[in-house]
């Protein structure tokens, strides 16, 4: 198995304004010389965290994943991230993962942040999902997501090497976002991918960063800093994750259960 060479885009967002996102994410996207196997963009990386979908959504065949699409093919590789998404009526915050093909899956952001209010304006999804790349098994989560460990759990029927958590979380509550990142690593033992984005937004809400990505064993293997716009590429090794696992099998030992929707 080959390694994996993911790029996490620490950026500010300009508050709801998909235009200039777009433009902009397009600029940062066009600086990146060296290859890369996936490119990680925020939660909700066209209009920040926001909680007014009847303005800002769009269906999954709309500007933003048409851009996403695009951008894929230019760069020959993966891209991923959230944003606000119609279908039949009901609204969601969607991740696309969007390969250079041009093929995609989604997986629509369980966990709901009802202290913003995000249950009262989105629909849950149900499934998350398992995507390959280069033979990796890699499942993307959403932010809030990290708080809820049964739902990124690593079991036999749904195995992954790496977790990717988007994120729009708040300086404020920075240090359960690094310690939580540092579990699911760990608990886990699989290489972790935290996205996060930075400055304030439309609420006045401050962003730091704090951007990450971690080892099965733990260890931060990123170099980006918090409140800083940065673009960092990264390799996996997969041949360190499997001596790790199989030095140190935890998983035979893992409880057993069943996620209920």
């Amino acid at each position: 198995m080959t390694d994996l060479k993911i790029t996490i885009i620490q950026s500010n967002i300009h508050w709801e304004s998909k235009e200039a996102n777009l433009l902009m994410f397009s600029q940062k996207i066009n600086t990146i010389t060296e290859s890369t196997d996936l490119i990680v963009l925020p939660e909700m990386f066209t209009t920040c965290f926001s909680m007014s979908p009847k303005k800002f959504a769009e269906p999954v065949n709309g500007a933003t994943v048409n851009w996403m699409r695009a951008k894929a093919k230019e760069k020959n590789c993966t891209i991923t991230g959230s944003f606000i998404c119609e279908e039949n009526g009901k609204y969601y915050n969607r991740l696309i993962w969007m390969n250079a093909d041009g093929t995609y899956s989604t997986y629509d952001k369980r966990h709901l942040f009802r202290m913003a209010n995000e249950d009262s304006h989105y629909s849950s999804g149900k499934e998350k999902i398992i995507v390959e790349l280069k033979g990796w098994k890699i499942c993307p989560l959403i932010c809030y997501d990290l708080r809820f460990p049964v739902w990124s759990r690593r079991k036999p029927e749904a195995d992954f090497d790496l977790l990717i958590f988007v994120a729009n979380w708040p300086e404020v509550r920075s240090y359960p976002w690094k310690t939580l990142l540092l579990a699911r690593a760990i608990e886990n033992q699989c290489y972790v991918a935290g996205l996060n984005r930075i400055g304030n937004d439309g609420n006045e809400m401050l962003h730091s960063g704090d951007s990450s990505v971690i080892n099965p064993k733990g260890l931060i293997i990123s170099k980006i800093k918090p409140h800083e716009e940065s673009i960092e590429t990264v390799t996996l090794n997969y041949a360190e994750l499997i001596e790790f696992r199989k030095a140190f099998p935890a998983v035979l030992d893992a409880d057993d259960f069943e996620i209920k929707n």
